[in-house]
Parts: C-alpha cells; structure tokens; sequence
C-alpha cells in the first residue's frame, strides 16, 4: 500500500500544473502517436491470439493476460487503414476506458514524454470531422498526434445512451427555467453522449471543447454582467483536454470570486485511486466514470432537485421575512 501511495503522490503533484504524461507509439508508419500514461496498465510485446466468431474487424483476437481474457484491436484498422502486419513483432498496449480493460496493437512503443497540456492543441480545423484524433503536439521537432479513442470504442462497442424508466423524475425541466448545463469536452464524441442524454431531460446545453474554452466562456458571462450560479445547472467537464485539462479548470474555477460556488462534476475515462485523490484535491464536486447514461442523468436530476429545493427555501424566507 505504501508504494501505491507513494505513486500517488508524485501523480498529483502534477495538479494545479496542467501537465500530463504521454505514451509516444507507431503505427505502420513513420507517424508517432501519444495515448495518455494514466489509461494505461502495461506494454507487452503481442501474445498469441484466438479468433473469436463474429467478431469486428477491428478485433485481431483475445488474448489470455493475467487470468483476463482481453480484446486486442488493430489501432491502424480501427482508424481505416491497412491491418497491421508482423503481429508477432507488435506491441499490445493494454489500456483502461470506460471501466473496461481493452488492448491496443500497434507496431512499435516509442517511450514516455513528461508535457504541458499547453503543448497539446486541438486538431488543425481542416483534419475533417471524421478525423481520429482529440489533439496534436511535438516532440523533439517531430509531430505527434492524440488519438480518439472514445470515438474508436463507440464504433468498436457502441453503449446504449438510453436513460432507464424511473431514473429521471416526471417533470424535472419545469424545475429549472432558462439554466443550461456546460459540457466540456475535447472529444466530439463524448460531448455528444453526454449532451443528448441531458438534452433527453429537456434541459439546454452548452458545449466546449477544452477547459480553457470553458473558463474564457464563464469569464465572460461575468464581464458582461450575467451571474453563471444564475444561468448553470452545473458543469460537466472531462478531465483530458488540449490548452487547460479539467483539474486545472476545476482550479481555476474554484479560485475565481464570481465562479467559486459552481457545481463542476468531472466526467471521465480515467479511473481509480490516482483520479479519486486528484479530484479531492482539486475542489470538484463528483466524478463520475465514463459513461453510464443512468448515473449521469441521476446526477443531473439530483442537482435540479437541490437547486429547486433551495428555491424554495428562498421563497419561504421571503415571504417569511415579508410578514
């Protein structure tokens, strides 16, 4: 336990400094990748694999990993390119998303780069909406594209974003008249989960793609006079984001005057004790893992019925007060 702590410790002394470590790997090319050393359990080099029936295409097999049986995909196929090749000579990155454990065929891991998540950009407005990828940066003058692998995951094993019968209350939205909810996150695909499973609710949404977006936004309702603790039901905000990722903007939120007092809950893939001790630290509200339409409609539902309560609490102390 004392090593699992340890290791804890040095990971959130990266909060409140916006960094982040990368995993750099190839494909079947000369172009390096990153994916995010937090969702990552280990590398090992290609176990043999069994086929499975009716399998996607994109899944090369299972492999038996540590009393697991775990599904390898092709990274190169999944983004629709040629499979990889040589799969004897590749490399499995085994990888935590969603609370399931899937692993990753690529051809060869490079090693880890210690970043700033200034470094790291959204993707040049001209990659196209079909593109792969959440962001890209450089390394060593070299350039390194972040690959989407929520998007990867929905086509692969696409989750029901179907809200079960009894989780939301009947007539939840009238509680709540003109407050949205702000939705952030870097991946189009994850924003649009958790946007319809809101909009299901009948409650407007607002979306932004990374947390300094986020942040310039709710800056800027104050600037121009409006109250965002008026305007917002909450903020759901992932935690892996290109300029500012979800703690710092949890931070940043917390130490501004006029934003203090939101409701930010942290929506995301990452999990485990390292994420828990990191969202303590930082101020947030919730987390919640990715992606369970029931629990993140039931937290939604529950921050309207506090904010509709303490309405009419107000309303009781006035009237109180009046007489």
């Amino acid at each position: 336990m004392a090593g699992v702590m340890d290791s804890v410790n040095q990971r959130t002394q990266l909060v409140g400094q916006n960094r982040l470590e990368l995993l750099l790997f190839r494909l079947s090319g000369q172009q390096l990748y990153g994916i995010n050393v937090f969702k990552v359990k280990e590398v090992l080099q290609c176990p043999p694999l069994n086929a499975i029936p009716q399998r996607n295409p994109v899944v090369r097999g299972v492999a038996h990993i540590r009393g697991n049986t775990t599904s390898i995909m092709d990274m190169n196929l999944s983004m629709g390119r040629n499979p990889l090749d040589d799969i004897a000579n590749c490399f499995v990155i085994i990888t935590e998303y969603n609370r399931s454990t899937q692993g990753f065929l690529v051809s060869g891991v490079e090693r880890i780069v210690n970043m700033h998540w200034e470094e790291i950009h959204p993707p040049p407005s001209g990659a196209g909406r079909d593109n792969y990828l959440t962001a890209v940066t450089e390394v060593d003058g070299q350039l390194v594209e972040i690959i989407d692998v929520e998007k990867i995951l929905a086509e692969v094993s696409p989750v029901s974003e179907e809200v079960s019968p009894g989780v939301i209350e009947d007539g939840i939205a009238e509680r709540i008249v003109q407050k949205h909810v702000l939705i952030v996150d870097d991946s189009a695909i994850a924003r649009k989960q958790v946007q319809r499973v809101v909009e299901s609710m009948g409650i407007k949404t607002t979306l932004k793609k990374d947390g300094r977006e986020a942040i310039n936004y709710l800056k800027s309702m104050v600037e121009d006079g409006l109250d965002p603790n008026a305007e917002l039901i909450m903020v759901i905000s992932d935690i892996e984001m290109p300029e500012m990722d979800g703690y710092t903007f949890t931070a940043e939120v917390r130490s501004h005057p006029a934003l203090k007092n939101l409701t930010v809950v942290l929506h995301t893939s990452l999990s485990g004790v390292f994420n828990e001790t990191m969202v303590k630290k930082v101020g947030a509200d919730d987390f919640m893992a990715k992606f369970k339409p029931d629990e993140l409609a039931r937290r939604v539902n529950d921050r309207i019925l506090e904010i509709s309560g303490q309405s009419l609490l107000d309303e009781d102390a006035l009237q109180e007060a009046a007489s």
